[in-house]
């Protein structure tokens, strides 16, 4: 049966998403009249187009509250309590860390070769000198493995800390895109190889590094969440590991032990034993069953035994889909996940997995809704996005840097002293940040700009650096490296005078009217159609250039438009699998207890967070998503989460069959109860009929006699069907 639900799910699919908008089953006449179905159709709209999916009940409580006041309370989110959300946050204490606070806790290798080479002492704490310990065994067991590689192992060259005058020479920029990626791969902040694989390959520009180095680590296991798909062996492997866990220690009855109990157990073990303990939970099969019931610091203790940047990757990806899921403002959700993609940094690229909390929480949200120069402001200075584009490192080529030239700085009190560099440092002046800020940020691929003109920007920005990377992370500005003089951008003279020719270099291109339209045409196609009615974007333009950015007044004339409400919009939008994931739980009413079988989910859909390479971030159209192996995969996770398979989430389907015409548990009522709550009874007949046929089918070949009367199995199956049918597809 499952063979063949999921060809009907796969075929349905492909020939409606690849086709025009599935044409709606006819409704029976009843006491509503067409305005009550229209206003009913609006909110379903706005629902769908300004949240990350309905839940039960929220459509009849935007029809009740009126969707205009619906939305524009959704424009003004600082309105809106979310003390339930920040609730569920709490537990993920990294998302309240910052860089130097992650780094003590969850130490990468670099921090645990300093620790093995007495540069950085122990910590005291047992569970954090438990994570250390745990770490340097297995740094020596892989150095005791590959003795030939000792000197490369055990001593590699040290990453340059912002600011310390240690740049890119000439002779990096002329090195090609592979010996850079293997570089990158000997890194000490490497992080797990398949969430690259998973991502575009690296963008690059003319002799310069490229922009998202592929990164592969000597020390990440495989448990990191971007693993696609266990293979039967893999599954089977980890299962062996499991049982030879609690073979090898004799704790075969550590699994019935009390929670507490049980971690002090482990902690109790000799540091073999606790890497015995880490490797079990490699792929996230079994063993994480040995943290069920403990607290959020036990969890990340055992977690990290096995690797501890992968607790900080975890819980910033839980923290991100209980926010899509959770949140009262929606609209601030959708908004900070579309400038977070518009502005797009890449986990994988070193220490970046430090900084990326901090930028979308204090760099993007607070703009989200606000002015777009202020944005634009936020993260040409966010950590983050200096270290993705490496703009940090960038020097100017007749720098004071560059040349070797002292620097002259003052104290606190006033008093100058002479900074004199170490040693002369050839021209490095990094490009990635310049382009990108022009044909991605602000004026579009075609926005008139010339490659002097990205020359002339990257100049502008020498010296925008980073303040102590592992020690906090913040902006600094470093004269010493700024290139001196004035510039010249898109025909403007930029007069030399330090961190502001950035500021005014940022006006110029917020305030640009190819920036107007190339950033209203993004949001027609977030909010409207992949491809939005030219006139539409036209008039948000005009919006944006009237109201100085506003990107709230833009959206207004957005929501406010006749295009946004027309039939062609109805649930025009394929949705992502990040949406299609967030708005299938919601629509069930679930109960998510562990988000990360969910972001896993999200992985094998191929679109792992904060996973996208390139700095162009994750495509918004159809056609990315639309294949028929993507769609099996959401067919299968749809069936999955209904029939309550999807570990730590909690699916009551019952409930949504509840109210069904028929006493009896007639399928046909029951299907369009259903229908009614997970889809808005918005389902072509051809699904409808499709889904009675597949569960008419097996019962009918097995003589269990009358196939109208659905099983329980029956109800989670018509849900699971539901949520992969073409309707739901779609927004």
């Amino acid at each position: 049966m499952k063979s063949s639900i999921a060809r009907l799910g796969v075929v349905a699919l492909c020939l409606s998403l690849a086709g025009s908008v599935p044409v709606l089953r006819a409704k029976k006449n009843d006491s509503k009249t067409d305005a009550a179905f229209n206003e009913q159709k609006r909110a379903v709209h706005a629902l769908n187009r300004l949240t990350f999916g309905p839940r039960p009940g929220d459509v009849q409580k935007v029809m009740a509250m009126g969707v205009d006041r619906w939305i524009d309370s959704q424009l003004h989110p600082e309105k809106i309590s979310d003390d339930a959300l920040q609730a569920r946050l709490a537990p993920l204490r990294t998302l309240r860390m910052n860089s130097k606070e992650l780094v003590e806790n969850f130490p990468d290798n670099q921090v645990i070769r300093q620790v093995m080479d007495g540069k950085r002492s122990m910590p005291s704490d047992p569970a954090r000198r438990a994570i250390y310990e745990v770490q340097i065994a297995r740094l020596q067991q892989k150095h005791e493995s590959k003795p030939e590689q000792q000197p490369a192992a055990m001593a590699p060259p040290a990453q340059p800390e912002p600011g310390a005058q240690q740049e890119p020479t000439a002779s990096d920029s002329a090195k090609t895109a592979e010996e850079l990626a293997a570089e990158a791969a000997a890194s000490p902040d490497a992080m797990p190889p398949d969430i690259g694989d998973m991502a575009a390959p690296a963008k690059q520009t003319p002799g310069n590094k490229a922009v998202a180095d592929t990164n592969s680590s000597e020390d990440i296991s495989s448990s990191a969440p971007s693993k696609a798909k266990l293979t039967p062996e893999e599954e089977a492997e980890a299962k062996r590991r499991e049982e030879r866990l609690y073979a090898d220690l004799g704790a075969q009855s550590l699994i019935d032990l009390p929670p507490d109990e049980r971690y002090r157990k482990v902690m109790a073990m000799s540091t073999e034993q606790k890497l015995s303990v880490g490797e079990s939970f490699r792929g996230g099969g079994g063993g994480l069953e040995f943290l069920d019931g403990m607290d959020v610091r036990q969890r990340e203790t055992l977690m990290a035994l096995n690797n501890p940047q992968t607790v900080i990757t975890e819980e910033l990806n839980q923290g991100k889909l209980l926010r899509t899921i959770y949140s009262e403002r929606q609209l601030e959700e959708v908004m900070t996940d579309f400038w977070f993609n518009h502005f797009n940094v890449f986990i994988g690229k070193g220490p970046e997995r430090l900084l990326i909390n901090n930028y979308e929480q204090e760099a993007i949200r607070p703009h989200a809704l606000g002015k777009f120069e202020d944005l634009l402001l936020a993260t040409a200075k966010s950590p983050a996005m200096l270290f993705y584009l490496d703009n940090w490192m960038s020097v100017g080529p007749n720098s004071m840097q560059a040349e070797g030239r002292p620097e002259v700085r003052y104290g606190p009190y006033g008093r100058p002293h002479v900074v004199r560099p170490k040693q002369k440092r050839n021209s490095g002046l990094n490009e990635n940040y310049g382009r990108e800020l022009l044909e991605l940020h602000t004026l579009s691929v075609n926005g008139g700009y010339t490659q002097r003109d990205v020359t002339e920007v990257a100049k502008v920005f020498t010296g925008w650096t980073i303040e102590k990377l592992r020690d906090g992370a913040s902006f600094r500005y470093d004269p010493a490296m700024h290139e001196p003089g004035p510039k010249f951008v898109l025909g403007h003279k930029i007069k030399a005078k330090g961190e502001d020719e950035g500021k005014e270099v940022l006006h110029m291109l917020a305030t640009n009217p190819q920036t107007a339209h190339f950033i209203s045409l993004k949001l027609a196609q977030r909010f409207v159609s992949d491809d939005p009615p030219p006139a539409l974007v036209d008039r948000m333009a005009a919006t944006f250039e009237k109201k100085k950015g506003d990107i709230r007044e833009v959206l207004i004339t957005l929501f406010h438009s006749p295009e946004f409400w027309s039939e062609q919009a109805y649930r025009a939008k394929v949705k992502t699998p990040l949406e299609f994931v967030a708005s299938a739980v919601r629509a069930t009413g679930a109960e998510v207890q562990d988000g990360l079988f969910l972001v896993r989910q999200l992985n094998k859909m191929g679109m792992p967070l904060y996973g996208s390479q390139p700095p162009t971030g994750y495509p918004m159209k159809a056609d990315k998503w639309v294949s028929s192996s993507a769609l099996l995969t959401r067919m299968n996770f749809a069936l999955a989460l209904t029939s309550g398979k999807v570990r730590g989430v909690n699916v009551d389907a019952s409930q949504l069959a509840e109210g069904a015409a028929s006493a009896q548990g007639d399928a046909n009522a029951t299907l369009s109860t259903m229908e009614a709550k997970l889809v808005a009874a918005d389902v072509s007949k051809q699904t409808h009929d499709s889904i009675l046929a597949q569960l008419a089918e097996p019962e009918k070949k097995s003589g269990e006699g009358n196939s109208s009367q659905p099983k329980p199995s029956g109800v989670s199956t018509m849900a699971g069907l539901l949520l992969g049918s073409p309707e739901f597809q779609r927004r």
